[in-house]
């Protein structure tokens, strides 16, 4: 197998159904839950839909997708310019030695470039050791500094509830 037969492309709507099932590879490999179908019928209509609210590209070989990027364009206020926002980057294991991950990669960077972006930014899992390598390996910094804060369900909807006077101490 050679990486020159892998093809580099913004996903098409014919590509729904392999790219939800690089989703669920994802997920067994994050020892996540998969989407639910209701779940997955708002990724495609996200992605495809009247308004999309991310891209992806994706990598193909042999008529079928072995890998994919999902971005978004997210604001940087002190550089004033977008910041673009990689959210999912994977390749199934038997097409990693191919530099799959490092064309995607390429790929959202030079996107990024073209969108004007003033930076990429990605969160990694502090276990995967591969994924940190791969991204230490393309000289890409850790920001230590800055810690993910997440509101999610029941706590996203109760701070939507509160008033505007409310303090939520």
């Amino acid at each position: 197998m050679s990486s020159d037969a892998i093809l580099i492309r913004p996903a098409r709507i014919e590509d729904a159904g392999e790219y939800l099932q690089l989703v669920d590879a994802l997920a067994r490999y994050e020892n996540m839950p998969a989407p639910d179908a209701e779940a997955k019928a708002r990724l495609i209509e996200h992605l495809f839909g009247a308004r999309p609210y991310y891209g992806l590209l994706v990598a193909e070989h042999g008529g079928h997708l072995v890998g994919y990027a999902a971005h978004f364009l997210a604001y940087s206020t002190f550089a004033a310019r977008p910041t673009f926002y990689l959210e999912d980057l994977f390749v199934l294991p038997d097409f990693r030695e191919l530099k799959v991950g490092h064309r995607l990669m390429v790929t959202c960077a030079r996107l990024a470039v073209a969108k004007n972006c003033g930076r990429m930014d990605f969160i990694v899992l502090d276990w995967n050791k591969l994924a940190l390598d791969f991204y230490q390996r393309h000289g890409i910094a850790v920001k230590k500094e800055w810690l993910l804060h997440r509101l999610d369900g029941a706590g996203l909807e109760r701070l939507a509830r509160m008033s505007d006077a409310q303090d939520a101490g």
